[in-house]
């Protein structure tokens, strides 16, 4: 599938460019910190939109807290792959489509577009790779095929499917593995049963192994999209489409799986124990999870429709660059709500920073640099808000200096040279 356009990452080469510090980050299975990647190669999976009420507040801050952990990858000289994907056939799609009386199709490719959109105008780094589900159909299929004949799933009969004998696929979660269900994501029993019904697991259906097993292939129903598969005529579930597509592009394990917290389980958790019944040691080496953004005293959700559009804001005359630097003044790992002031008081920092970014420069030679402030404080758990305050302070004490300027761009994605020359 068509990405959008790759900003050019500035090279910090009279600084040090490639000497940057690894990032230590919060790992969500080791409840703990981390230092990613071990080597000089790293690769992220990050669990893409599923295309409808796109792109809200909530989206905007988990993309941009992961395209801050690549940019400093980059900065530290480590070769960086990406992959994401789309959801672009699931039940909450396909009731949205029929609610607004359009095809699934058209609607998953105009809120895919209108994605795009906001991605490029925040200044997002777009994945190396970045899949709609319906491009790999046949390759998930597969690999719910080999769970079937390794018994690490079952079927059960889908009384209400198209055609005589059509069966679900489902996971076996209740067979022995190398960590039990609920390690990964650092959740107990009650708290999966409750997630598990929360979004959508089905765990009063008869004849589950275990309340938690999750769907991996839905038989046809009247009226719902189908593709011819190797275990029957259906569509894949949610949680095998991330672990075939992310296995596909970057292997297994890979360094890290990036999504917001609401995704740590069930979807998160079963992605690694779908990648252990297909063979590999690891899904990822660490599990990354973006905290939440509330607006109005609630989590901002569409289905309680209190959603904040990036592309709204823009429409009323918000910049793109302050709208990232309201979002980058939150940790990422942050649950936090949001409020219009919020935008306001990033506006006018973005007009002090632009302010200096004019300041001349009388003696090159004096020029202090902003490049070791910028890393200690992203190095130490992409501490986002830490770095604003650095430049909010650097810019009262030094001349603008093309260094410092490109550190900036390079590091929080903010190019002051291309808001100026607007």
């Amino acid at each position: 599938m068509k990405s959008w356009q790759r900003v050019a990452v500035p090279s910090l080469d009279a600084m040090g460019h490639g000497t940057g510090e690894r990032p230590s980050v919060h790992d969500v299975r080791r409840d703990g910190r981390a230092v990613v990647p071990a080597g000089r190669v790293a690769s992220m999976y990050t669990c893409g939109i599923t295309p409808y009420d796109a792109t809200h507040l909530g989206h905007a801050f988990t993309y941009l807290a992961f395209d801050t952990l690549t940019r400093v990858w980059l900065d530290a000289g480590i070769e960086v792959r990406t992959a994401m994907n789309s959801t672009d056939v699931d039940d909450p799609l396909l009731e949205r489509a029929a609610r607004d009386g359009v095809g699934w199709r058209e609607l998953a490719d105009r809120q895919q577009r209108l994605f795009r959109g906001d991605m490029e105008s925040l200044r997002i780094l777009p994945p190396d790779a970045w899949v709609a589900v319906t491009e790999r159909i046949q390759p998930i299929a597969e690999a719910v095929r080999r769970m079937l004949d390794t018994g690490d799933a079952y079927t059960l009969p889908a009384a209400d499917a198209v055609g005589e004998g059509a069966v679900d696929v489902l996971f076996d979660t209740t067979k022995h593995r190398q960590f039990p269900v609920g390690a990964g994501s650092r959740t107990d029993q009650a708290e999966m049963l409750a997630l598990t019904r929360e979004f959508g697991g089905d765990p009063d259906r008869p004849g589950k192994r275990s309340p938690l097993d999750p769907l991996l292939w839905r038989a046809e129903r009247p009226g719902e999209p189908a593709w011819d598969s190797p275990v029957g005529r259906g569509r894949p579930g949610w949680h095998v489409e991330c672990t075939a597509i992310a296995m596909e592009e970057l292997g297994a394990p890979f360094t890290v799986a990036a999504g917001g917290r609401d995704l740590r389980f069930p979807h998160q958790e079963m992605q690694g124990h779908h990648a252990l019944a297909l063979g590999a040691p690891m899904f990822s080496d660490v599990r990354l999870n973006a905290g939440l953004v509330a607006f109005e005293g609630e989590k901002m959700s569409k289905s309680l429709g209190n959603l904040v559009l990036v592309s709204r804001l823009l429409e009323d005359g918000a910049r793109p660059e302050a709208l990232r630097l309201a979002l980058l003044d939150h940790h990422w790992r942050q649950d936090w709500e949001w409020f219009p002031e919020q935008l306001e008081a990033a506006e006018q920092r973005l007009d002090r920073w632009l302010a200096w970014s004019t300041t001349p420069d009388d003696d090159p030679s004096l020029s202090e640099s902003i490049v070791p402030w910028l890393r200690v404080t992203l190095a130490d758990d992409l501490h986002t808000p830490a770095a604003l305050q650095a430049v909010d302070t650097f810019i009262l004490r030094a001349p603008a200096d093309e260094g410092s300027l490109a550190a900036i761009d390079a590091l929080l994605g903010i190019d002051l040279r291309s808001v100026r020359a607007r």
